[in-house]
């Protein structure tokens, strides 16, 4: 195990994605999202995915030197092509256009189009928390959910993410998948020759299966049941067809080198509290609820563990896997 400081990481992690055939530009921007993951515990959008994206861009499912342009704006609302590249400068461009309508005109919806993985979703929302506004940020995913009643991978396990800043603290800071639980950890199991759960996953007749292999050969249980496959539907409809993105099961896996290029869709919702009761208002009835939740001891308020973890991190150091490490290294060469 090594310790690097975040900025230490970050120069590690664009180095390597560089020398793969990343633009300085779209390395920066990556390596900085996957530091950020990696800092605030969720390793699985982290360090690790860092040889995976090299190799999507050696066997060109994802565009390294592509640049994410606007390709239309009307009203309060904007699309942006990534071009087959990285997703997290395509999603930069998004939020900073959503942003910018945000200020004027109260509300600003941005979608992307012929995306590439999305990484953390709630790391897209930091700049817009940091602007005083709400935001909300969707994508989709190669398919590993059925739909409700059918027994094939059809959606994407499609993130939602939900930030609400907070006056002299950190925001509330929301972020999920629709599937029951992730699909690493059905990986896992099945290199740890363990049986999982009922309930977390269907086979590829669409029964429920205790067996991670079936699992993975089949599909991931929705959270929540119908409840959950509806909201995924809801999320595969609103990111593709707005903008003309690919369905999760257009997708190839991200597990596999090779592939399609995903073709992947996002989309960001900015609101502006000063457009509606106010700055004032807002903050109030925010703290309020926040203040009623921590009456009883036993609630953790959404990204407290994520925020503490990259302060220590911030602080003390990122420790990273020597195995990650030597990966990361290797592409440098």
């Amino acid at each position: 195990m090594a310790t690097l400081t975040l900025t230490e990481a970050t120069a590690l992690t664009a180095a390597a994605l560089e020398k793969a055939g990343a633009s300085t530009a779209a390395a920066q921007s990556t390596a900085k999202a996957l530091v950020y993951a990696e800092a605030q515990g969720t390793a699985s959008h982290g360090l690790s995915r860092v040889a995976q994206y090299a190799g999507h861009m050696g066997a060109g499912r994802v565009v390294g030197n592509a640049a994410a342009t606007i390709v239309k704006q009307q009203g309060a609302t904007a699309i942006i092509d990534a071009s087959d590249g990285f997703a997290f400068p395509a999603c930069d461009l998004a939020i900073q256009a959503a942003i910018n309508t945000a200020r004027t005109q109260g509300i600003g919806l941005a979608a992307v189009t012929n995306s590439y993985h999305f990484g953390a979703a709630i790391y897209h929302l930091e700049a817009v928390a940091a602007q005083g506004m709400v935001g909300l940020a969707f994508s989709n995913s190669p398919a590993a959910m059925n739909a409700w009643g059918g027994k094939r991978a059809l959606f994407g396990t499609n993130p939602v993410a939900a930030i609400f800043p907070r006056t002299g603290a950190d925001p509330l800071a929301i972020d999920l998948a629709l599937s029951e639980v992730a699909r690493g950890k059905l990986m896992v199991a099945a290199k740890e020759g363990k049986s999982i759960p009922l309930g977390w996953a269907l086979d590829a007749a669409g029964n429920p299966t205790t067996d991670p292999a079936a699992g993975l050969k089949g599909s991931m249980a929705p959270a929540g049941g119908v409840k959950g496959a509806m909201l995924a539907l809801t999320i595969e409809l609103l990111v593709t067809a707005l903008a003309g993105a690919h369905f999760g099961f257009e997708a190839d896996s991200f597990f596999d080198v090779k592939g399609n290029k995903p073709k992947l869709g996002q989309l960001f919702l900015v609101i502006n509290p000063n457009a509606m009761g106010g700055a004032d208002v807002f903050a109030e009835r925010v703290e309020t609820l926040i203040t009623a939740m921590l009456e009883d001891g036993e609630v953790r308020l959404p990204g407290a563990r994520r925020y503490a973890l990259a302060a220590k991190a911030a602080r003390d150091g990122l420790n990273v896997s020597d195995a990650t490490l030597a990966q990361i290294r290797a592409l440098i060469g």
